[in-house]
């Protein structure tokens, strides 16, 4: 049975990742990287991939990360 990560990740206005260094603000540190700036955060299933919508701050990803992982275990124990 495969190990399934449940993941909060930095996305940009267009869903990709955002990998670059950013201030708090959500600008790129380093004007220069080419990183248009964080704009949202996104649970990422490893099994189902994004799961819900986008969210604005972390502190509103964390707690749907916590609910899908929780779903998970919820779905092992019903085995």
């Amino acid at each position: 049975m495969a190990c399934i990560t449940v993941t909060v990740e930095p996305r940009h206005a267009n869903n990709s990742p955002c990998e670059h260094a950013v201030k708090p603000s959500g600008k790129p540190r380093d004007p220069e990287s080419g990183c248009p700036g964080r704009t949202a955060y996104a649970v990422v299933c490893s099994e189902h991939g994004d799961v819900g919508g986008p969210h604005q701050v972390k502190v509103l990803a964390e707690p749907a990360a916590v609910a899908h992982r929780q779903e998970h275990r919820a779905a092992l124990a019903a085995r």
